[in-house]
């Protein structure tokens, strides 16, 4: 699995980040054509203890907010989730992600 943010860590590195409040994050974004309307999530993001995760959000946000509207019903629904998403850091997964490693982060 592709993870963004883990380039060149170690696993000691990351179980150093983690005590700091490292934490993995994924992010929504929605697309829409006329009836069709896409909700996806983004790659998964490891974010460092003690730094925000809204700037790797921001391209989702607007991803969302120029192509999510134009679905109707659900065009609108998606796409206001996908920015609250966006703007409160993304959903953290950090849990599922340290069973998915092993015993040694469980």
């Amino acid at each position: 699995m592709d993870i963004v943010g883990l380039e060149g860590m170690s696993m000691q590195d990351l179980s150093w980040e983690m005590d700091k409040g490292g934490r993995f994050v994924v992010f929504t974004y929605c697309i829409s054509i006329l009836v069709m309307t896409f909700k996806r999530p983004s790659k998964v993001f490891f974010v460092r203890g003690g730094h925000s995760a809204i700037g790797y959000g921001l391209p989702y946000l607007l991803i969302s907010g120029l192509f999510g509207w134009w679905g109707i019903p659900w065009g609108p629904i998606y796409t206001l989730e996908a920015i609250i998403n966006a703007l409160s850091g993304g959903k953290d997964i950090t849990k599922e992600m340290l069973s998915a490693m092993g015993p040694q982060f469980a």
